[in-house]
């Protein structure tokens, strides 16, 4: 460990509560770790048998470590979740920011609009979530609308409605566009959605059956009807969505270690209700004890600001209390609640447990059994290709553009667990002569690669939708940067252009590879590439439509960034303006009639005198 002391370091280490950081030789730091006696949990990294290989192989890294004294070990723990968050260390859990988490959001409005949104905004309207993810923020707007019939419409098109659209026809909307529902009426049905979002099915189905009562008296049987079907609907979804749990808020964490590869588990009970579950798959780096990683995995999702659906009165887990107490105490500082402790040891929260081991045990086995495709698939490759070894990891590029315009090239990756989405990156083509192919694939592979070199990543197959002419500048390019050892193949269609029929090129051979259509590895190379292919169109599409609606908008004769900030304000944006009538644009503040005209001319082709 060079000049550090480790005797010496760990003999003056004192038995009270803090935060250790431990850094490699040039002052990274690999690991941040909180102790309720740091003498004791220090010195455990240096014993001279029964730590795991990523153990060693954080302690081999160790050049020194700091120590940080704390008053208690809720104090150690906030701080450690603290440097944890703002340095990201490499040995540490690491988990996605959920800020992104969707919401339903009820706009401020005479007749609230339903809508999905991403970002929660402060003073606007009412936001409901968040939710797991967007399947299930669709999936609760698509029954809001059936039950309640509120509109999804943005305003700019509902303000200027003259007929019922097609949501109104297949009873997904109340028409409140063209007064098909009065305002009162329609608020009514806004509070009876907050009350199903807010999970208040008790008092929402009893106002429903005394509105239904009401209207049966009154002898509006339709209506009465309308309020029947939609009380059995809520019921059916109770029906399907209830699990009896006293109504408890309560999150519910099982660990487990299944052949190398750890799952945990989280069940999020809100109002009794199970909605939401979720598996995450940590790398235990330190070699920490089931019951201590799960406790130290559950801190910092907490106090890291990961938890969805927010703090719950009741945490059931299989650790020790002990382990757990601490971050009771600090998220009793934090968010200034009491909540319980429970290690499920009997009654429902036995029950619950154990439904929390079944999805982690599940998710182990779903992970192991994707992790052993992925590679049996990279080893069919590797046998296709007579390398070596199996290829840990494959990078495919694409280029993609329209007559040379927003040219584009992606990067998608297939590694040992499959796509590695988080690994794909587009490149934006600069200074390359237009349909120049060789040349904007050329600077995306060298820019590519020179960060990776930076990094010490770089992969063991690079793979080219391209023929003979495309893989051997890309050969150049790896001999130049020194990148022997990295294998290189483009992939191209024969003269019918047909997929299965693609041939594979290795700079150097005068004749390509011609695969079995059939051979796994073969075919785990056409699909990297198909999705390397998708991925440069979409983002070439988005940079086009950007870069047209813009230019579009900019050409507009008499019309400068005031107005044209006025037009996007009033129409939403440019597909709004082209569907417009004249008469629209005399409504925007600072367009006469005269300036109206001639932009509803320019907007459609017409010519204007």
């Amino acid at each position: 460990m060079s000049e550090f002391n480790l005797k010496g370091f760990v003999a003056g280490l004192t038995q009270r509560a803090g935060v250790y950081r431990m850094y490699s030789d040039d002052n990274t730091l690999l690991y941040v770790g909180k102790a309720k006696n740091l003498k004791n949990r220090v010195s455990s990294y240096f014993r001279a048998r029964g730590l795991n290989a990523k153990t060693v192989a954080l302690v081999a890294r160790i050049h020194h470590i700091d120590i940080t004294v704390t008053g208690s070990e809720v104090e150690a723990l906030l701080l450690e979740q603290t440097l944890i968050k703002q340095h990201k260390p490499p040995y540490n859990i690491l988990l996605k920011d959920g800020k992104s988490y969707p919401y339903l959001h009820l706009s401020q409005h005479n007749f609230p609009q339903l809508m999905y949104r991403r970002v929660r905004k402060k003073g606007q309207g009412r936001y409901f979530g968040p939710y797991p993810n967007g399947a299930a923020v669709r999936e609760a707007l698509g029954l809001m609308q059936r039950i309640f019939q509120l509109r999804s419409c943005e305003d700019s098109y509902f303000n200027h409605r003259s007929r019922p659209c097609l949501q109104y026809e297949i009873k997904r909307c109340s028409a409140p566009c063209v007064d098909r529902i009065s305002a009162a009426d329609y608020q009514r049905d806004v509070e009876l959605a907050s009350l199903f979002l807010r999970g208040e099915n008790r008092e929402l189905i009893q106002q429903l059956q005394q509105q239904m009562l009401v209207a049966s008296e009154e002898l509006q049987f339709e209506q009465a009807a309308l309020l029947r079907d939609r009380i059995e609907l809520i019921r059916q979804i109770q029906e399907q969505q209830v699990i009896d749990g006293d109504d408890a808020d309560a999150d519910v964490w099982a660990i487990l270690d299944w052949q190398g590869i750890v799952c945990i588990h989280r069940l999020v009970f809100r109002q009794g209700r199970l909605q939401h579950s979720e598996n995450h798959f940590p790398e235990n780096s330190v070699g920490l004890s089931e019951a201590q990683f799960l406790a130290d995995f559950m801190a910092q999702f907490y106090l890291g600001g990961h938890g969805l659906g927010g703090i719950p009165k009741l945490l059931v887990a299989d650790a020790a209390e002990d382990d757990l107490h601490p971050l009771q105490a600090a998220l009793a500082l934090q968010h200034n609640t009491s909540i319980k402790l429970s290690t499920g040891g009997r009654g429902k929260a036995r029950l619950w447990r154990q439904m929390a081991e079944d999805n982690a045990r599940a998710g182990a086995q779903n992970q192991l059994s994707g992790r052993q495709a992925a590679r049996l698939k990279l080893t069919k490759v590797a046998e296709l290709l007579s390398l070596p070894t199996p290829p840990n990891r494959i990078e495919c590029f694409d280029i993609s553009h329209a007559q040379g315009e927003s040219t584009y090239a992606s990067c998608v990756v297939y590694g040992a667990e499959g796509l590695e989405k988080s690994r794909y990156r587009r490149f934006s083509i600069k200074g390359v002569t237009a349909g120049d192919d060789y040349a904007a694939l050329e600077q995306a592979v060298t820019r590519h690669l020179k960060r990776q070199i930076e990094q010490s990543d770089v992969p063991d197959l690079l793979l080219i939708d391209g023929g003979k002419g495309q893989i051997a500048r890309i050969q150049d390019v790896l001999n130049d940067l020194g990148l022997t050892a990295v294998h290189a193949y483009g992939i191209s269609k024969g003269e019918t252009r047909k997929s299965g029929w693609e041939f594979l090129w290795r700079a150097g051979q005068s004749r390509p590879l011609m695969p079995d259509s059939h051979h796994e590895g073969f075919r785990l190379l056409q699909w990297v590439r198909d999705e390397a292919h998708r991925f440069a169109i979409t983002g070439h599409r988005k940079a086009r439509a950007k870069v047209r609606s813009q230019s579009d908008l900019d050409s507009l004769t008499g019309v400068g960034p005031k107005r044209r900030r006025d037009l996007l304000l009033h129409f939403g944006s440019l597909k709004n303006m082209r569907s417009a009538s004249r008469e629209e644009f005399e409504r925007v503040p600072g367009i006469s009639k005269q300036l109206a005209t001639t932009i509803f001319a320019q907007l459609h082709g017409e010519h204007h005198e």
